[in-house]
């Protein structure tokens, strides 16, 4: 991933992102950048110490150029070109701060997840869910219904005479969710750093030697390079939801399940909901995983975003999910990746305060807290590289069939972020200063069954391509698993 050009620079992020994925090198001129500034730095808009931008507008470069090889494979014409506007990824990236639903904008993170002092430095615990608060409270002897202004000063107080290090361990052990900080050297030489850093950023498998696929060739505008592909949706939050809102924006049918009663955030529903449908399926039950079969076979693609093991237990393994629907692709994603915290709740804000980037980020003052990504780019980051790999394996099934695997991890993301991206001008970089960033340019109303929303336009797309999504989120759960036009 870090090789470097004859010239001694190292490859853009676009081009490593293509590399991953396994892309052709000869169609990277069909991509166009527009209002470019630097790969990082204070300016521009997602401004950072670390080369945030060049993240952004990469994932979404090799996603939107994946897309446009799969149009040009199912139409028979040559490959679209490709426009990635600065302004569109950065107002993506950040979709969730400008979500508004009926005007009401959304609570991004609740009181208890927040960076706390420790005897040793800091930790940052994510309480979002009720489940995760309650367990964190509980390792402090505290009900679950405390109220917030007592449960802020009960952990303070407890965790200043803590080590991190400790505090991390025993929530995990309680089921909840805190992470001591580190700097990326102290991440890299771990256990779990080490893995992460043996792993590819795309891990791409084939599984068998089933048949390509035969597919109708596409014809009209928008071209959709999914039209016809069912995709079910196994993933929660933002990382998971972005790669098949992805997918859905590209013509796949795409049908969410949930479990009844595990809760989900309807307001991050509401933001990357838009093209799918929505079901709750108890694949525990007898009738909820001969439903799940019965999908199953009309599916082209599972996607998961389960910490490994969590959805080994309903007997959903790549392998087994691959003989019983051969010719499928199978996309998953997690926040640790393999290794031995695998089997760890994660999310980008925890991610960012492991691996050193909360450290690279953080302010000057000796006593501030560590800092973070001016956006959560870690999860639609590697959101947009998963969508990709999707779009990747389908198109290379046209010729090679085969079952394929793909596996992506928020860790490896950040992992690239911190080691391998670009952080300065390229030789030769004309592009100037990064234009003024509007987000209101890439922001649109529209109304459905969760009110009217105001949300990004999808940064995803290539001469030709849907501007927007085809439908609005519904509520969770409120459809019938069922694909469209079958039966």
């Amino acid at each position: 991933m870090s090789r470097t050009h004859p010239s001694g620079t190292r490859p853009s992020g676009t081009e490593q992102a293509w590399a991953a994925l396994g892309g052709d090198p000869a169609l990277l001129p069909r991509v166009e950048t527009v209002g470019r500034g630097a790969p990082g730095g204070p300016g521009g808009p997602l401004p950072a110490r670390l080369p945030v931008m060049e993240l952004a507008r990469s994932t979404v470069a090799a996603c939107s150029l994946a897309a446009a090889e799969l149009a040009a494979r199912r139409t028979a014409r040559p490959t679209p070109r490709v426009r990635v506007d600065d302004g569109a990824v950065a107002t993506a990236f950040t979709s969730e701060r400008h979500l508004r639903i009926d005007g009401r904008a959304p609570t991004a993170f609740a009181p208890l997840s927040r960076f706390w002092r420790t005897a040793d430095g800091w930790v940052r615990t994510h309480a979002n869910y009720p489940h995760h608060r309650a367990r964190l409270l509980g390792t402090l002897g505290l009900p679950a219904d405390a109220p917030d202004a007592a449960a802020l000063d009960a952990v303070a107080a407890s965790f200043a005479g803590r080590r991190g290090g400790e505090i991390e361990e025993t929530v995990y052990a309680a089921g909840g969710l805190a992470v001591a900080a580190r700097t990326p050297e102290k991440w890299a030489a771990g256990p779990q750093g080490v893995a992460v850093r043996d792993t590819p950023l795309v891990g791409r498998e084939r599984l068998d030697d089933a048949p390509a696929r035969g597919s109708a060739p596409l014809t009209g505008e928008p071209l959709l390079p999914l039209a016809g592909v069912r995709v079910l949706d196994l993933t929660r939050v933002i990382a998971g939801p972005v790669a098949t809102r992805t997918l859905a924006l590209l013509g796949a049918d795409v049908l969410r399940i949930d479990a009844p009663g595990l809760p989900e955030s309807a307001d991050a529903h509401s933001d990357t909901g838009f093209g799918k449908r929505s079901v709750d399926l108890d694949l525990g039950g007898r009738g909820g995983a001969a439903v799940f079969d019965e999908l199953l076979g009309g599916a082209d693609v599972v996607v998961t975003g389960y910490r490994p093991g969590a959805l080994e237990r309903f007997g959903l393994t790549p392998e087994s999910l691959a003989a019983r629907r051969p010719g499928l692709v199978i996309g998953r994603l997690s926040a640790w990746g393999r290794g031995p915290w695998q089997e760890r709740r994660g999310f980008d804000s925890l991610v960012q305060v492991a691996t050193g980037i909360a450290a690279a980020e953080a302010p000057d003052g000796p006593e501030d807290p560590p800092g973070a990504l001016p956006a959560q780019a870690l999860d639609h980051g590697t959101g947009y590289l998963l969508a990709a790999g999707v779009l990747r394996a389908l198109t290379e099934q046209h010729e090679e069939g085969g079952s394929r695997l793909l596996t992506l991890s928020l860790a490896r993301t950040a992992a690239w972020l911190l080691d391998e991206l670009p952080s300065g001008p390229r030789p030769g970089d004309r592009s100037g200063a990064p234009e003024p960033y509007e987000p209101e340019k890439w922001l649109t109303e529209t109304d459905g069954p969760l009110g009217r929303l105001r949300h990004a336009l999808p940064p995803v797309g290539f001469d030709g391509s849907p501007a927007d999504w085809s439908r609005p989120p519904g509520p969770l759960g409120s459809d019938e698993p069922v694909w469209l036009g079958a039966g």
